[in-house]
Parts: C-alpha cells; sequence; structure tokens
C-alpha cells in the first residue's frame, strides 16, 4: 500500500537549499510530470522503497544498466570482494584486461576498448579519436539522438533535454556547435544529400542505432544500411552510441542485432553492472592513435576502477550463463501482450526492443524520429506516472524515457504492472 510521500516531500525541500533544483541530474526533479521527488532509501530486485516505507515496482533500473536488477547477490560478492583489495588504484590491474577481452569477445570488431568513468567521457573520446584518426573537425547527430553532455553533442539532443523543453544548451559557445551537423532520423534522402555535399568534411556520424532517449524510435535496418555505406564511402567513421543499447539488446548489442559493423561503439555502466563506468572501443587501428600510443589525447583517474571491473565481470558472466536476454524476450512479449489488451481506445501505442519498451501517448503511426513524437503526449503522461505511483508501479518522470525489464522482474511482476498500466490509462484520458 502506498502511503503519503511526506518524508520525500521534506528531504526535497533541504536538498533545494543544498543542490540546484534539489537534484543531481535535471529529470528527477519531476518538473515534466509533476509532484514530489520519490527519495529512495533502499532497492533490491524488481523493487525499491522509499524515504516514507513506500515500495515500487521498478521499470526504470537506474535508466537500464540494471539488467539484472537491483543488488544482485552475486555482482554484490564480487564488489564486496574487490573493494576489500582497495576502492581504486589509478594504476593497471588484471581485472580490467579481462572485462575488455570479455567485452572484445563479444561484440562485432572490438579489438581495443579503454574505459571511461562515463557514457558521456565514452562518446566525447570516440569523436576525438574519429577526428585524430580522419584528421577532420567536423561530425554529424541525429535529432533527438543523446549522447552525454559534451558540448558539441548537446545540439538538438534527446534525453533529459527534451523532457525540459531544450533541445540544446545554454552554454555551448557558438564555434564549437557549428561543428556538429544535425540530421532527422529515417530519412535516406537527407543523408544522401548531405553526404553527398559534405561528407568529406566529416570525420564521424555517431548515432544510437536503437535510440532510445527522445521515446524508442526504432529504426529501418535499410536506414542503417545506408549509414553504412555512406560513412564507409566518405571516409568519415561511423560511431554507434551504445550506451543503452550495448549489452541490453543481445551480447552483440545493435550491431549484432542489425548485422551491421560500425567503426567505433560506445558503451555505459551496464558493463559495470551500474556502476560509474563506460567505454569506448573499436579496431585495433584505430587505436594506435589513442595515447600512449598516437597523439589522440585522453585519460581519467577512475577508468578502469577495480570495483566497477568487478562489478562488469559479474555481469557479463550472469548474462551468458543464465541466458538471461532470452528470459527478458520472454518477459517483454508477456509485457507487450497484455499492455495492448489493456489499452483499448486510448490514444497510446506500446513500442518495445527486447527488455526496452515505452508509451508513446500520441496516434497515428509510430514515431521513427523525432518530429513524430506528439509534444502533445507530455501531459496524459503526467497523469499516467502520477496514477502509476499510486498503483506501486515506477516509470521514468518523463514522457520521453523509456522503460527497461531486468532479470529480476517476475511473470508476476509484469502481471502486476499490465493491471497497473489499465487502471493508469483510465486516470490519464
Amino acid at each position: 500500500m502506498i502511503h503519503s510521500f511526506e518524508r520525500s516531500a521534506t528531504l526535497f525541500e533541504t536538498a533545494r537549499r543544498a543542490l540546484p533544483g534539489g537534484v543531481s541530474s535535471p529529470v528527477r526533479a519531476f518538473g515534466a510530470v509533476g509532484g514530489t521527488p520519490l527519495f529512495i532509501e533502499s532497492a533490491g530486485g524488481s523493487r525499491f522503497t522509499d524515504a516514507d516505507g513506500n515500495q515500487f515496482l521498478d521499470f526504470v533500473g537506474s535508466w537500464g544498466p540494471l539488467i539484472l536488477g537491483h543488488a544482485n547477490p552475486e555482482v554484490l560478492a564480487a564488489v564486496q570482494a574487490a573493494s576489500t583489495r582497495g576502492l581504486t588504484y589509478g594504476a593497471p590491474h588484471a581485472a580490467e584486461v579481462e572485462l575488455a577481452e570479455r567485452i572484445a569477445g563479444c561484440y562485432p570488431g572490438v579489438e581495443r576498448v579503454r574505459f571511461t568513468s562515463s557514457g558521456t567521457e565514452a562518446t566525447m573520446s570516440a569523436i576525438r579519436l574519429a577526428r585524430g584518426v580522419t584528421g577532420r573537425s567536423r561530425f554529424v547527430k541525429f535529432d533527438g539522438c543523446y549522447h552525454g553532455h559534451s558540448d558539441g553533442l548537446l545540439v538538438a539532443a534527446g534525453s533529459g533535454a527534451v523532457t525540459l523543453g531544450q533541445p540544446s544548451s545554454s552554454g555551448v559557445p557558438a564555434e564549437i556547435a557549428a561543428l556538429t551537423s544535425v540530421l532527422p532520423l529515417d530519412d535516406s534522402d537527407a543523408l544522401r544529400d548531405f553526404m553527398a555535399r559534405e561528407g568529406r568534411e566529416i570525420a564521424a556520424v555517431i548515432i544510437e542505432p536503437v535510440p532510445a532517449n527522445n521515446g524508442l524510435l526504432l529504426q529501418r535496418r535499410e536506414f542503417l544500411e545506408t549509414l553504412r555505406q555512406l560513412t564507409a564511402e566518405s571516409g568519415a567513421l561511423l560511431i554507434f552510441d551504445e550506451v543503452i543499447s550495448g549489452f541490453r539488446v543481445g551480447m552483440g548489442g545493435a550491431a549484432e542485432l542489425y548485422d551491421i559493423r560500425p567503426d567505433l561503439v560506445t558503451f555505459g555502466k551496464i558493463i559495470g553492472g551500474g556502476m560509474p563506468v563506460g567505454a569506448f572501443a573499436g579496431p585495433a587501428s584505430y587505436f594506435e592513435h589513442l595515447a600512449p600510443l598516437g597523439s589522440v589525447y585522453q585519460a581519467g583517474t577512475l577508468s578502469g576502477n577495480p570495483v566497477a571491473m568487478a562489478a562488469g565481470l559479474a555481469t557479463l558472466e550472469i548474462l551468458v550463463r543464465d541466458q538471461v536476454h532470452s528470459k527478458l524476450e520472454r518477459l517483454g512479449q508477456r509485457l507487450e501482450a497484455g499492455v495492448c489488451n489493456s489499452i483499448g481506445s486510448h490514444p497510446v501505442r506500446f513500442v518495445r526492443q527486447g527488455s526496452i519498451f515505452w508509451f508513446h501517448f500520441g496516434e497515428g503511426e509510430l514515431p521513427r524520429a523525432a518530429t513524430g513524437v506528439s509534444r502533445a503526449g507530455a501531459e496524459p503522461y503526467g497523469r499516467f506516472f502520477r496514477a502509476l505511483l499510486t498503483e506501486g508501479v515506477y516509470l521514468a518522470p518523463s514522457a520521453y524515457e523509456v522503460g527497461f525489464l531486468s532479470a529480476a522482474h517476475t511473470e508476476e511482476d509484469i502481471d502486476l504492472a499490465v493491471h497497473a498500466f489499465r487502471n493508469a490509462f483510465d486516470s490519464a484520458f
């Protein structure tokens, strides 16, 4: 049973005197959905408990990386064992080598891995490496795709930026933004025209192959194939941002899903069991340009952190051993069938790729580009979100963020959620 949110409200008032907006990341402030941000006390499996003692069935999973659920016992044991040997070294150690080898063994075309402390660092560094490899300065991103908050990547971004109605950011110099060209998703003609005109000036094209930061905008394989062909012809590197999709849609990520091999790939916290970690990776020939071998500099005191590496090794081992992706697909199919039977005549569409899902509050064709996402859906989503809280179910506090299943979810959890969604649809409309 859900009780009051009094303690969370008190903590939020205190937080607003200590933190900008009371939060450490903007979307957490609940500004897009209304109400009081939940302050989390503890989490385990598929659920978390807030500061008021309310328990919620969680479909956010720390924004995706907790593919095994909260506080998986084997991951915790690995973290605890590693922490007894020291929290950080700032020096080489065996676990980072082992995790790099595991990643290279799973992802097509990867021969070298450089660890970072976040997905933002990974995408920023991958673009720097692409510039060093090609000797070019400009790069291309796609409208609505989010690649972290480095300056050049906050042009026409998704994620928290679009949630706040600010797809670009103040504080980004015009000179830096001018090096970023933005194209629409799912528009092969626009892509061909641009690359024919300017492709020889482009260092890299970066894309979420499974765009999941402005809704779940599933791309046609043909579009991604065209992108692969045109980048190869122009000499630009193709970067797959798999911070969300990597190891989430399969052990080989979207590259395996679509059978398309990028030049570089970036990963996020899923390779560290949810701990602060990221990586960029690719063929050995490109990484010959990276320091200490080459002139492209990148560094990080906590890169390859031993505790995060231990969590990542445990996570990847479990994913393979327990055939987790097969279980997640079964849960995803059950969720999809239940939700589609519950929507009725409400103007909501359900989108799913494996264990990633999204409610599109709008009518018509499912969007594949940011321009197709209905901004009018934000208001009914807010009502939907708040109604779900009273049912004990937690989705992302934004109409444009996706949901995630984990190995900790059960069929009973899915059925409970479907019942809650049915009630919340009625409240939203």
